[in-house]
């Protein structure tokens, strides 16, 4: 080891993500042990406008990089330089994809063993309050000239590393950092080994937090280990960004994947993470309303929200929300003008819908007709389902369960499995209470679609809450609900 070759290596680039990078400056300074025997530096023509903050913080404008050579007049000599060499940079992974991606572009595939000071610095000095090229160094005394320039970044990070190879005579830190099996040479610059080693195999959440701990990813995975480390794998720009801005990682564990589902969609509704793309927006809700008109008639409309508000009933669905309303005027024999399936009309006349008694043309009471509307409202509350699904728990001796009671999510929990329940109010001792939104709609829905009824316990909807034992009723309920009936949340 003390005859290895190592290339310490600075790029600058046009910014824009790790895909969209392109280098305007490279320095490669060769190191036989510790003793410097090679240096390269040149700018590089990117082809590509350089944004002005970048140019504001490099120094590095078009006109300087106009006549400098492009990527492909110095690609060889980058490679030989470094062919024998293990890569070495200051926040490696940076610097080793812009360069691997440039080699991409031209068709060749560039591959090296790599170090990063910045992990290596943390092992072996620490304590610091950051370890960013420019404070690491002013903590330690290197002297940085030409800050942010390749040249200048790459001369203070040669002087980082020879003390860092002062630091570790057997080489051991080292050559754990190199086995072909170590996790820090994928890690983020920030994230402690320990972190990840010490992450369940198991089903669960994970959170990506930031330096003040603000959750900025929240994931599920049936196993986090695996999934928090590929995260540190993928070589998209959303993944190394993320890995740059996370300094914890914190975890919890289901067991049910469904629970694990659940809980992501609450993180991310809480947290409102950076990272995630998916399930920020609340989805449109369709909510059955009623009032009271000028003529005194209880009417019934569909309202579009974005915002769960007080109503006769709410569906994630508008397809799922016009059937209902239909059906009512067919089986409560309500107008379709009353109930907004009809406008601008004297009278109704539906093309499927003849049930109505005729309200609109003013040959029914008022009072009759509304007694209809209020036994029609009473009948959605009263098909309502209240069930429980239960699931694979956090160890052997217990399990998951997910409560929906009269249409609407109410939570998730663990209970051990010598409990004995006969009603949804023996579950709330243990019940978590989460919050019902379009995203545990689809959730659950998915769930109960794929599943069917072998995990799911239904209850009566009453105040005695006895359970539903037959098989026949159960089936029957899954049925409804795999069809998306059921799970309709009413206010």
């Amino acid at each position: 080891m003390k005859d290895q070759l190592f290339a310490v290596i600075d790029v600058e680039t046009t910014g824009g993500g790790i895909n969209g990078n392109r280098l305007t400056e490279i320095c490669i300074v060769l190191l036989r042990g510790e003793k410097v025997v090679d240096k390269f530096t040149s700018l590089i023509n990117p082809e590509k406008e350089i944004p002005r903050q970048i140019t504001g913080l490099t120094g590095i404008d078009n006109s300087m990089v106009a006549d400098a050579p492009k990527f492909y007049e110095v690609a060889k000599k980058v490679e030989e330089l470094t062919r024998d060499a293990i890569f070495v940079a200051h926040n490696v992974n940076f610097d080793y994809n812009v360069l691997r991606n440039e080699f991409r572009e031209l068709g060749f595939e560039y591959n090296r063993r790599k170090l990063c000071t910045v992990r290596l610095s943390r092992k072996l000095i620490p304590g610091l309050f950051s370890y960013s090229l420019g404070r690491l160094c002013d903590s330690i005394n290197i002297p940085i000239i030409n800050r942010h320039r390749a040249e200048g970044d790459t001369d203070a990070t040669v002087i980082l590393f020879q003390r860092l190879l002062s630091l570790d005579d057997d080489y051991r830190v080292i050559n754990s950092f190199l086995h072909a099996r170590s996790r820090q040479a994928t890690l983020p610059p920030h994230i402690d080994a320990e972190q990840v080693h010490s992450l369940p195999e198991s089903a669960g959440i994970y959170l990506f937090k930031d330096r003040q701990h603000k959750v900025i990813y929240a994931g599920k995975a049936i196993d986090i280990k695996k999934r928090v480390v590929s995260h540190f794998y993928d070589r998209m720009s959303k993944e190394y960004e993320l890995g740059q801005e996370t300094f914890h990682i914190d975890h919890e564990t289901t067991g049910s994947e469904l629970v694990a589902l659940l809980l992501e969609a609450e993180c991310i509704r809480k947290y409102y993470p950076k990272f995630n793309r998916a399930q920020k927006r609340p989805g449109p809700v369709y909510q059955i309303i009623s009032y009271t008109n000028q003529r005194g008639i209880l009417q019934l409309a569909l309202e579009r929200t974005n915002k769960l508000r007080e109503s006769v009933s709410t569906f994630y669905s508008r397809a799922l929300a016009q059937e209902k309303l239909e059906y009512l005027c067919r089986e409560y024999k309500l107008c379709p003008k009353y109930c907004s399936l009809q406008s601008n009309v004297e009278e109704c006349s539906h093309y499927e819908i003849v049930s109505c008694e005729g309200i609109c043309a003013g040959t029914e009471d008022a009072g009759t007709y509304n007694e209809k509307v209020v036994a029609a409202i009473s009948s959605l509350s009263e098909e309502s389902s209240t069930f429980v699904i239960r699931d694979k728990g956090r160890h052997f001796e217990e399990e998951a369960f997910v409560l929906v009671q009269d249409g609407k999510y109410r939570g998730f929990g663990f209970i051990d499995k010598e409990v004995q329940v006969s009603s949804p109010e023996d579950y709330e001792p243990f019940l978590k209470p989460q919050t019902a939104t379009y995203h545990t709609y689809k959730i659950l829905s998915n769930y109960l679609r794929k599943q069917g009824a072998p995990k799911i316990i239904f209850f009566e909807n009453s105040e005695e809450a006895k359970m539903v034992r037959p098989a026949a009723r159960a089936n029957k309920n899954a049925m409804v609900m795999a069809s998306h009936q059921t799970l309709s949340l009413f206010s």
